[in-house]
């Protein structure tokens, strides 16, 4: 690009120019008369070579020419020479201020790509410094399987290395993830926002490997505090941004959706879901989403669809979270308790 845009012979041909711009031997301009003998139409002219020596150009026979001379307390006459000089220079003068303001451009938007590549390879070492990384791959259609797959902004926050989970959603168009809560659900929601952020942006992916295709757009809908205006409630809030969402949604983009509508009851809510999830997955809309609707998620296992891929947060006997995400049918608990024995104690008697 620097080759093509700012070459030798570009530069050698603008430093020329600069050179007979500083018109050491006069200016040579074209003028005709108009109307009332006064002049129009300026022109700048390109100087003559002269490749005479000094000594030729010294002895040589001025030609015989119309000449004048202001008076150095001639004002008016100097300003009127100043403004015939100007009519002349301003059309060269204003191509040579695109020019500049070409080169300008062109170096400010060469310094922006530039600081995108260097922050890249910043990232890339803090990453690696972290955890497994990998660049992407793409893939044709609707595919999204990764391996080791961790969670970017929780590992730079935290500083040490995370969780990574596997996943193969080839020929998947919906992914539901359910489990125990704080069992990294959200996490891995993250994880697969970023890694397609990255991907598209041609970056590499906290990942031991990762492919997916490129989507048309990607969306986040996820639960909210409550209004404190008191504007509208939280349902209607959800359901707002939702519609904003679908109306600039297409066909082929990725779809995050975290606890949503869940501002109602269980079985109201699993509605609504469905017939969004429904409607979105039947025009071609990819769709992750961490729910604790266990009315939603059991109805589509009930109907065993092959593009639906039922994701669980990992709990051992005991209550442990290993923040993985395993292949599993949803649950009729999210095991609440855990985390309530753990805030306030196990319960007695």
């Amino acid at each position: 690009m620097l080759e093509r845009e700012l070459s030798a012979e570009y530069l050698s041909e603008v430093r020329g120019h600069l050179e007979r711009l500083a018109f050491k031997r006069g200016m040579l301009m074209r003028a005709v008369l108009g109307e009332s003998n006064e002049g129009t139409d300026y022109v700048l002219l390109r100087p003559a070579r002269d490749d005479r020596n000094w000594l030729r150009r010294l002895v040589a026979r001025t030609p015989a020419a119309w000449s004048f001379t202001l008076d150095p307390r001639d004002e008016a006459g100097s300003n009127a020479l100043g403004g015939i000089r100007d009519l002349g220079v301003n059309p060269v003068a204003n191509v040579l201020a695109q020019s500049v303001e070409h080169v300008d451009r062109f170096l400010q938007r060469l310094r922006v790509e530039l600081a995108f590549y260097v922050a890249a390879i910043n990232l890339h070492e803090r990453l690696r410094s972290l955890g497994p990384t990998c660049f992407p791959g793409l893939t044709e259609g609707r595919c999204c399987a990764f391996h080791g797959l961790g969670d970017a902004s929780l590992a730079l926050s935290s500083g040490r290395a995370v969780v990574g989970n596997d996943a193969d959603a080839t020929g998947k168009n919906l992914i539901i993830v359910t489990g125990a809560n704080r069992g990294g659900k959200s996490t891995l929601l993250r994880s697969v926002g970023l890694a397609q952020l990255m991907l598209q942006a041609g970056l590499f992916v906290s990942a031991e490997s990762y492919a997916a295709g490129v989507c048309t757009g990607i969306f986040t809908h996820a639960k909210r505090e409550e209004d404190a205006s008191l504007v509208s409630g939280k349902l209607d809030e959800e359901l707002a941004r939702a519609s904003a969402i679908v109306d600039h949604i297409r066909p082929g983009a990725l779809l995050l959706l975290n606890e949503s509508f869940a501002a109602t009851n269980e079985r109201q809510g699993a509605e609504i879901a469905r017939q969004i999830v429904d409607a979105l997955v039947e025009r071609g809309v990819g769709i992750v989403y961490v729910t604790h609707n266990y009315d939603f998620a059991h109805r589509y296992h009930e109907r065993r669809a092959r593009d639906v891929l039922f994701l669980r947060a990992e709990r051992r006997d005991d209550g442990t979270r290993t923040f993985k995400l395993v292949p599993g049918a949803p649950e009729a608990t999210s095991y609440a308790e855990d985390l309530y024995a753990k805030v306030f104690g196990a319960s007695q008697g």
